[in-house]
């Protein structure tokens, strides 16, 4: 589950009157008017809160005739428990949680700074998009090969033609290391970690 998802979750739940309808419902299916009543709120009141959990998953509903009913949804509230507790404590479901969520970035900025051909649109004014996409970029370079100004400069602008930046950029954040004129590639270990960034 995705972390966005489980942070929506918790602001809904917020709300006393939401956390007390989800306690009522966790004895059994009830209507609008039964809650109401139970919790001394209006009816519309109820709706509104009914609405807000449903829209999150949080709870299902069902009409009879002109009378709507109200039931838990038990799997997925267990589900964003679970969820949470992954997270905070770090278990590998709380990994997994965090490395979806970071594919899913890493793929939106290279969609949005790339052409379907391969040239990168524009650097990204952002640092963290900026890491990503020069990432992106060194991962194409082969390691232990020793690269000269020249042949980093054309396999540069084969993206994007300010090759003296992403040079440049490329020696400030680690991913290459230059001595007398040549270019290497750095371990990955050693790259800025755009995953740290603000």
């Amino acid at each position: 589950m995705q972390l966005d998802k489980i942070v929506n979750v918790h602001k809904l739940l917020g709300d006393p009157n939401r956390m007390r309808i989800l306690m009522l419902l966790g004895m059994g299916e009830l209507n609008g008017q039964s809650l109401a009543d139970k919790l001394s709120l209006s009816q519309p009141t109820v709706t509104h809160h009914a609405s807000k959990l449903r829209e999150a998953n949080m709870i299902r509903e069902r009409r009879e005739k002109n009378i709507i009913f109200f039931s838990l949804n038990p799997e997925f509230i267990r589900q964003v428990h679970e969820a949470s507790l992954a997270f905070i404590f770090g278990k590998e479901g709380g990994e997994r949680t965090m490395a979806a969520d970071h594919a899913t970035v890493r793929e939106s900025v290279l969609k949005n700074f790339f052409t379907k051909d391969g040239r990168l649109r524009q650097i990204p004014a952002q640092y963290k998009k900026k890491l990503i996409v020069f990432e992106f970029l060194a991962e194409k370079l082969e390691p232990g090969r020793q690269y000269g100004e020249k042949e980093i400069n054309e396999f540069i602008k084969r993206y994007h033609e300010d090759f003296a930046t992403i040079r440049r950029e490329f020696i400030m954040h680690h991913f290459m290391y230059r001595e007398q004129g040549i270019y290497v590639l750095n371990p990955r270990e050693m790259w800025s970690r755009w995953e740290e960034a603000k």
